[in-house]
């Protein structure tokens, strides 16, 4: 009686178990296949076109009768030399200007917000951070045309001309891209300036720290991966920006994105397609250093403002 009543102890939890572990085992199936709508978007939207752009940057095809394609890398080679190098450092350099300018300026700003007793001023800060982020292209070369430009209404009125002012140049550029990288550091960095906690400080100051060696000593070196990692993605969003450029500066300042969509319609030399090709070979490469720097710096500032 008593082996009988322990083998029925026994099934009972093992019969219990079986229809959890099937759910276990359901879940885990369905896994893929509920990713598998994104993975086909990814694919068609980002793979297809990073084919064709490999097999452009690395193909020529002969101007005379037939179509017969050859592989080069006379492309890459055109596509880092004179006007198109230039165009390329040119586009470095502004990024580079335009994100250091943003990164310093957003981190005072988010910690005005931070230390802000009201949360109103937080609330409105953020939300226009969340506009003003994604406020670009033609719109927004309209507006600092209209207000900044030669015949615009500030440029006139504060006799800016005169003063021999021009928006449409390397700085009037700067001041265009900082309209909506500022706010995308704002956003980037609140988060991280939530973390630091107050025992810090407040360790800081009882051992005589002041307000700079604070900063210096403990705050900065805390946020160093978040500033970089923001600095890092400012730099990636004006690298890659394209209208608010076209619609202002056209070609008097030298870009990698308008060169491409240059060398793309043959408003130059006909025949360039595949050079444009490489010279977006050429910003994939450089988004990927950005991309390879951006994620370890995140990963490393979560551990740390947690």
């Amino acid at each position: 009686m008593s082996a009988s009543t322990d083998v029925t102890a026994t099934a009972a939890p093992a019969a219990a178990a079986a229809p959890a572990t099937a759910r276990r085992r359901a879940h885990a199936a369905a896994g893929p296949l509920a990713v598998a709508p994104l993975l086909i978007v990814v694919a068609v939207a980002f793979g297809i076109p990073a084919l064709a752009m490999l097999g452009g940057a690395f193909t020529t095809t002969d101007n005379g009768p037939g179509t017969a394609v050859h592989y080069t890398t006379g492309n890459l080679t055109a596509s880092l030399q004179g006007a198109y190098l230039t165009a390329l450092l040119g586009s470095v350099k502004l990024s580079l200007t335009a994100a250091l300018i943003s990164t310093v300026a957003g981190l005072l700003l988010a910690q005005a917000v931070v230390t802000s007793r009201y949360a109103v001023l937080r609330h409105a800060v953020l939300s226009a951070s969340g506009v003003l982020a994604n406020f670009g292209g033609v719109p927004l070369a309209f507006a600092f045309v209209a207000t900044l430009g030669n015949a615009g209404v500030l440029t006139q009125h504060l006799g800016l001309d005169k003063a021999g002012w021009s928006l449409y140049s390397f700085w009037g550029l700067v001041l265009v891209y900082l309209y909506f990288l500022v706010p995308l550091m704002v956003l980037t960095v609140i988060p991280s300036l939530d973390g630091l906690r107050a025992q810090w400080r407040e360790a800081a100051q009882n051992n005589g720290a002041t307000t700079w060696q604070y900063w210096r000593h403990v705050a900065l070196p805390v946020l160093a991966p978040s500033l970089l990692g923001g600095f890092v993605l400012l730099f990636g969003s004006a690298f890659a920006a394209y209208a608010t450029a076209r619609a202002m500066v056209g070609a008097s300042v030298p870009l990698i994105t308008l060169q491409i969509a240059n060398a793309l319609n043959g408003n130059v030399f006909a025949g360039q397609g595949n050079v444009g090709l490489a010279m977006s070979l050429d910003m994939v490469v450089v988004a990927g250093l950005v991309m390879a720097v951006y994620i370890p710096l995140q990963r490393r500032s979560a551990r740390w403002l947690v």
